[in-house]
């Protein structure tokens, strides 16, 4: 009957440490969950995926592009759909995010391809963007972007 009590108890023991194991694993820590939006907002310029645009870009969103231009939420995704922004192709090959309470800063680079009012462009960027925490979720209300050599 020892045996068996302890066998319990080992049992009962494993279980805990295999449940508070996956609890630990399934939780995303903020900087992840920024980061994974952020890959779906290159990703959803390319696709025109409008509705996931909507929910990620702010009402408020100050947009400036490397060429100075300055968008806001309407008018950057009217240029889209517009035809007069295209985006082929967006590559982050760099994303850092920093969590300060509700608001993410994310810097990186980017290797685009766009065709912007006609103009084929092929290049690479510094940007940083600024997210806050909202109760839509996280939403991107800043992003400056500055073109690399």
């Amino acid at each position: 009957m020892k045996n068996l009590t302890r066998l319990s108890l080992i049992a009962s023991m494993v279980c805990i440490w295999i449940l508070k194991s996956y609890v630990v694993l399934s939780q995303t820590s903020p900087e992840t969950t920024v980061t994974e939006i952020e890959k779906k907002r290159f990703a959803a310029l390319v696709s025109k995926d409008y509705a996931y645009l909507d929910q990620v870009l702010a009402s408020d969103l100050f947009y400036c592009h490397s060429n100075g231009l300055i968008d806001t939420k309407e008018s950057f995704v009217q240029s889209i759909k517009d035809g007069k922004l295209v985006y082929n192709e967006m590559n982050p090959e760099e994303l850092k995010v920093r969590i300060f309470d509700k608001t993410a800063i994310v810097t990186g680079v980017c290797a685009a391809k766009v065709i912007s009012n006609g103009q084929h462009l092929n290049t690479r960027f510094r940007f940083t963007d600024v997210y806050v925490r909202r109760k839509q979720g996280w939403q991107m209300v800043t992003w400056q972007s500055l073109k690399l050599p």
